[in-house]
């Protein structure tokens, strides 16, 4: 178990009421516990988003696209700083200002290593400058790549195994604009 594996979340009702804590691990081992998540994408003035392909490494979903960054906050912690904390951690990225915009409720199972996602997953929107430099670290990212709406929704509905299966929903919260 990696240490990120031992961290603990918070466990949810449907409603994002917190009725427990658990470990990363034990929430992701089947049948799945709901648990607080984030999801950032970040989008630049033209309306691209940044995706991340998971590190190889990765015990869920790895090798796939998903969103800028995700990750879970400590029970208690704010939202928007853990995700501000990854994004240094992930991509080598600060001082985003992130805006929550939704929340979306998931459950995926990977098939390769036997976790289960399930998560009540509070998706945030970070504006950045055009030519963003990342740094990712290659044990979270492999790759990172700028894509448009229209294209990602289209490469999404055509090969969905390519991507994290929560990144349709994630992007379905993101309101559609010059800037999203």
């Amino acid at each position: 178990m990696t240490d990120r594996e031992s961290h603990l979340v918070e466990l949810v009702s449907p409603a994002g009421a917190v009725v427990g804590s658990t470990t990363v691990a034990d929430a992701h081992r089947p049948p799945g516990q709901l648990h607080r998540a984030f999801s950032v994408l970040l989008v630049d003035p033209s309306g691209r988003f940044l995706l991340q392909r998971r590190a190889a490494v990765k015990t869920r979903f790895a090798g796939r696209w998903a969103n800028s960054c995700c990750g879970h906050p400590l029970p208690g912690a704010s939202v928007a700083d853990a995700a501000g904390v990854r994004l240094r951690e992930e991509l080598g990225v600060s001082g985003v200002s992130l805006s929550e915009v939704g929340v979306y409720t998931y459950r995926a199972s990977d098939p390769s290593g036997g976790y289960v996602e399930c998560e009540y997953d509070h998706v945030l929107l970070g504006q950045v400058a055009a030519d963003l430099r990342c740094d990712p670290d290659p044990g979270e990212v492999s790759e990172t790549r700028w894509i448009e709406r229209g294209p990602l929704q289209r490469s999404l509905a055509s090969d969905p195994h390519e991507y994290a299966p929560w990144l349709a929903g994630v992007l379905a919260v993101i309101p559609e604009g010059p800037t999203g």
